[in-house]
């Protein structure tokens, strides 16, 4: 197997719930808590844990406000995320056509 394919893989989208976070980001400017956890289907905790990780990695930033009384958070990829994404989509479908 081609080691260059592997090298543009990107730990940070491994697991299927944060590549299906950036997908939804790439497609959507940005998101609440509960779209995403309506949406993907994951535990409070599930989905903390992985928006951190993303948020930490600097692929997702966070804007936390209040509606009315209820707090409100909101996701959005950064263009640092935007970027690294769209290379690990990229080596995906290199690996999967064998280049």
């Amino acid at each position: 197997m081609n080691q260059q394919l592997l090298a543009n893989f990107n730990k940070a989208f491994e697991s299927k719930a944060r590549l299906s976070i950036m997908s939804v980001l790439m497609v959507n400017d940005s998101l609440s808590f509960n779209a995403f956890k309506e949406l993907l289907g994951l535990t409070d905790g599930n989905l903390a844990t992985h928006l951190r990780a993303l948020e930490e990695a600097g692929f997702v930033s966070v804007q936390k406000q209040f509606i009315g009384r209820k707090p409100n958070t909101t996701y959005s990829a950064t263009d640092t995320g935007r970027q690294a994404f769209t290379e690990h989509l990229n080596a995906l479908e290199a690996f999967i056509r064998g280049i």
